[in-house]
């Protein structure tokens, strides 16, 4: 009698042949890990080593579900252009010089977080996780839905694969009283597109953040405000400097203008260049 790696006498069919074969699996973003990461000074150069080398892949990418990531850096220069001064987000607002981006299929975020959770849980104690660093805002969050400029061209599950020249990374909460599903309409119909037309800004993808897990790391805290937030992902054509005054600048005033809520954070970031160091050297 033969055997195959996926069936033995002994165990029977193999997990990994039994999980794939039911459930959803179309190729549509569900939720996203959203990860924005200060390194403790000092430490840039070590830290932006093992989240490169080790942490992108063993902690994020090779696990079941999630299918696109994306590095991102923000420099001196990009930093200065950060709002508002008093963000409920970034304390100091230069903090966060990494963010990180990660899509997980549409229907298996919980499949994904008992995975996640459980490497991390393995990664720590074999002393693969970097503790030199600060979570400035992670979290998972549902995806709510994108704005494209163009009616044909990259789509949301292309955004991590596409060679965008930049990412502004947005929170912005409801006001008092003002539902996020209030809030993300005016966005949609409003604002975005507003932003959108005539530019470089290709698209916009909002998420919704969700509560860390209970048996999450204790190194990783939720942030305050989440059932009133939503996080905005502006994809550039150009370096997001270049769009800056035009598009972004004036973005906390248009919120609060409209009486719906409160840009708490507005930080551009462009990609990192994966093997190298480059731009460690200029993050302070």
């Amino acid at each position: 009698m033969s055997t195959t790696p996926e069936t033995t006498p002994e165990r029977g069919p193999s997990p990994y042949s039994a999980m794939p074969a039911v459930g959803p699996y179309e190729t549509r973003i569900g939720s996203a890990l959203i990860t924005l990461v200060e390194p403790h000074e000092g430490h840039e150069h070590a830290y932006n080593r093992w989240y490169e080398d080790d942490h992108f892949y063993s902690g994020a990418m090779a696990m079941p579900w999630m299918f696109a990531g994306r590095r991102w850096v923000a420099t001196r220069d990009l930093q200065a252009l950060r709002a508002p001064d008093d963000s409920l987000i970034a304390r100091p607002l230069s903090a966060g010089k990494y963010l990180a981006t990660y899509w997980i299929t549409a229907g298996r975020y919980e499949d994904h977080l008992r995975w996640t959770v459980a490497t991390n849980q393995r990664l720590l104690p074999d002393g693969r996780i970097y503790l030199e660093r600060s979570h400035v805002y992670t979290s998972f969050q549902t995806y709510v839905g994108p704005v494209y400029r163009d009616a044909v061209g990259p789509r949301d599950v292309h955004a991590l694969d596409h060679p965008y020249a930049g990412l502004v990374l947005e929170v912005v909460d409801g006001a008092e009283g003002v539902t996020r599903d209030r809030l993300w309409t005016w966005l949609r119909d409003e604002r975005i597109p507003a932003v959108l037309g005539g530019s470089q800004v290709a698209m916009c993808l909002a998420f919704a953040p969700m509560p860390l897990p209970e048996d999450k790391m204790s190194y990783v805290e939720d942030v305050p405000g989440l059932e009133r937030r939503l996080t905005l992902l502006w994809l550039t054509e150009v370096d997001p400097r270049e769009v800056w005054a035009d598009r972004f600048a004036s973005g906390g005033a248009t919120v609060a203008g409209a009486g719906l809520g409160r840009v708490e954070l507005a930080a551009p970031f462009i990609p990192t260049v994966p093997g190298t160091d480059r731009y460690v050297d200029e993050l302070r």
